[in-house]
């Protein structure tokens, strides 16, 4: 069972039917218990960073979060994956679940924010079970990004700068566009993160 978790702020419908799509069965909750009982944790979000932790924090989350992700396969889509860092500088300086070590910034680009649209994906050379996805376009939402260490990140893409599109620490993972919303390439992402940490 997957269990999405339920903190106020995020596009969790439409991730359950991408999920349920694949033929997974999928819970949406903010009890700890059931978040505890499920074999993987996604963690999907739409919004600021600063008030999708003040949710998080106000149901006792933010520490069955860091627990869970210590054991389970964990999965951050969009602002879900910005808040796997340490810290974000949306509205001020708010404390991340710090799952991986790295900060959430605004993106520094020519261009308009948001970043809204389709961009190809370019995938690190040492991660075997991307490589199919090097080059495919999936669909972002987002005007901040994560700034961390080339060792967590597993694809880029290009908006002015390249901008971190995926990432992943041990069974960590952190999409930072939106897979449910990206066609046949967004559910096979979503498939290979499910069967590579099965």
């Amino acid at each position: 069972m997957i269990a999405i978790v339920d903190y106020g702020m995020g596009n969790i419908a439409s991730v359950k039917t991408a999920l349920n799509n694949l033929g997974y069965d999928v819970i949406i909750t903010d009890d700890s218990k059931k978040l505890e009982a499920a074999s993987h944790i996604i963690l999907p979000g739409v919004g600021s960073f600063q008030a999708a932790v003040e949710e998080i924090e106000k149901r006792g989350l933010k520490e069955v979060l860091q627990s869970l992700a210590k054991d389970k396969p964990f999965l951050g889509i969009c602002l879900g994956m910005q808040l796997l860092f340490t810290e974000g500088y949306e509205n001020g300086t708010t404390k991340g679940l710090d799952l991986i070590p790295g900060t959430v910034e605004k993106i520094e680009t020519p261009y308009l924010l948001p970043h809204i649209g389709w961009n190809a994906l370019d995938i690190t050379p040492d991660e075997p079970n991307f490589v199919d996805f090097q080059d495919q376009h999936v669909y972002f939402v987002h005007t901040f990004a994560a700034n961390t260490d080339d060792k967590y990140i597993v694809a880029t893409a290009e908006y002015g700068p390249n901008v971190t599109a995926i990432v992943r620490s041990g069974l960590i993972y952190g999409i930072q566009f939106h897979p449910e919303k990206s066609g046949e390439v967004g559910l096979a992402i979503l498939k290979a993160f499910l069967q590579e940490v099965a």
